[in-house]
């Protein structure tokens, strides 16, 4: 028997039949994450429901020298869960238990499958909520969450994942169970909890997460302003910062986005505008109402062409739908998309979107254009058809955009991770030493390169050999094999 087949066997008594996948058919569910361009079965798939088991399963890969990804809801969009071949998955998607609430010193113990919008809603009649909101926090995990180090909309004020975690039980990749972290915001010695965050599943596999809970504000006043230009949209952007005033989100969407969006939601954008611009500001009432009305200025010195105010909160949750929709309903104008995620300064935001249009019309690719303007965190869509074989040149556009990113003094990645699809971008970013210290730092935590390989830093292996969307072997064309 092999060592995947004894591993196989060890697995199931530990989990059951029901926690270990096998079955070809039913293993392709996990081939892909978000990122659905790259694709690569894994051997197996194990469904624990608690740290133990989890321990235990890592432990068992361990021994038998098989590498292994941590997956929550898997929809991660850089490629950051993508399976390796010949190894295991391990799907943390039923530990969901919200084990905790503690409404006196703000924070709830949870297990990595729960889902990010879970904690808020159960967090509520506390008057209380986690603030961290990626587009995706309806599905996304809080495990997924502290891998990527997720932001959101309204981290442009409160700061992303990592500033409102304090502890979390992880499990290392030898197997061991162990806490980082504490009940205070700092604790003495290495930061390892900084380590753990952020650093897309490579060192340690999170089983459960204390979070920090905020009280909600006692004012929130959101507006909805178009633009003649995208240009202006972020130059508003810049001089609102510049004006001293931090809200506590700034989104901007281009016209491709707002009618993707309003195909999906009907939120009542308005559908010929070249962009429009989501402001909120919460805090006390007094304050908040002095500083909505200094944002509504500078919009109009901006020139604006129609500003909407929310009278309520069921308008300002629509005009929230339409923005978080926008992702998703991007399928409804394009078949095939790739989502970028870089970030640059906000003062360069303009040049920035610019200089991406053009690459768009040059590479005669269509990019939309949704994101966390506050932070200079761009999200441009490339849109493209596999169908008409426009894989290659959207994927040559998409990585020229995350390296323009670089060029003007941001990053390669404002909250998506770097995963499979930006690892070969890292030298563009950072020199052979900066890599080579993160690279002893990794592993530090896995000697044996088992516990997500292929991921985060650029390897040999990952630059030659990129796995790429599946295209049918010419032997499948002409009927020969089929596949399973």
């Amino acid at each position: 028997m092999s060592d995947l087949g004894k591993l196989r066997r060890e697995l199931e008594d530990l989990l059951g039949a029901d926690g270990v996948i096998s079955d070809p058919v039913q293993l392709r569910t996990y081939e892909c994450d978000g990122l659905a361009g790259y694709r690569v079965t894994p051997s197996l798939v194990v469904l624990p429901t608690t740290s133990e088991q989890v321990a235990e399963s890592v432990a068992a890969a361990h021994r038998a020298g098989v590498p292994f990804v941590a997956r929550g809801a898997g929809t991660g969009l850089s490629g950051g869960a993508l399976p390796v071949a010949e190894g295991i998955v391990i799907g943390l998607q039923r530990m969901r238990a919200i084990l905790e609430i503690d409404p006196v010193n703000r924070r709830a113990v949870v297990e990595p499958g729960v889902t990010n919008l879970a904690i808020s809603k159960a967090a509520a009649p506390y008057d209380l909520y986690y603030a961290p909101d990626p587009s995706s926090q309806q599905v996304c995990t809080i495990g997924g969450n502290v891998a990527e180090n997720s932001g959101g909309a309204h981290c442009l004020k409160y700061g992303f994942t990592t500033n409102h975690v304090l502890a979390m039980e992880v499990v290392l990749p030898d197997g061991t169970r162990t806490w980082l972290g504490g009940p205070s915001p700092e604790v003495a010695g290495p930061d390892l909890r900084g380590v753990v965050i952020g650093s897309e599943g490579t060192v340690a596999l999170v089983t459960k997460v204390v979070v920090r809970l905020l009280r909600k504000p006692e004012s929130v006043r959101t507006l909805l302003a178009d633009f003649p230009s995208i240009e202006q949209a972020g130059d508003t952007v810049t001089d609102v910062i510049g004006a001293g005033i931090v809200p506590a989100a700034m989104e901007i969407m281009d016209q491709l986005a707002i009618e993707a969006s309003e195909a999906a939601v009907g939120a009542g954008y308005t559908l010929d505008t070249p962009a429009a611009l989501v402001v909120e500001l919460d805090g006390p009432n007094e304050e908040c109402a002095l500083l909505f009305d200094a944002v509504r200025e500078i919009c109009q010195r901006n020139g604006t062409t129609k500003i909407r105010v929310a009278a309520d909160d069921a308008e300002r949750l629509m005009i929230w739908t339409g923005r978080k929709a926008a992702f998703a309903a991007v399928g409804r104008i394009s078949p095939d998309y790739f989502v970028q995620d870089g970030v640059v300064p906000r003062t360069r935001l303009a040049e920035a979107l610019s200089r991406i249009g053009a690459m768009g019309r040059a590479a005669g690719i269509r990019v939309a254009n949704v994101f966390h303007a506050g932070d200079g965190n761009l999200h441009p869509l490339v849109l493209y058809s596999e169908e008409a074989g426009e894989h290659g040149r959207a994927e040559k556009l998409s990585k020229e955009i995350a390296e323009l990113c670089v060029e003007l003094g941001g990053s390669l990645s404002g909250e998506h991770g770097i995963g499979t699809d930006k690892a070969c971008s890292m030298p563009t970013m950072f020199t052979e030493d900066d890599l080579a210290t993160m690279d002893k730092v990794r592993r530090a935590f896995d000697p044996e390169n088992l516990c997500n390989p292929g991921k985060l830093l650029p390897t040999p292996r990952l630059c030659g050999e990129r796995p790429g969307k599946y295209r049918p072997h010419p032997l499948e064309q002409a009927g020969v094999i089929d596949r399973l």
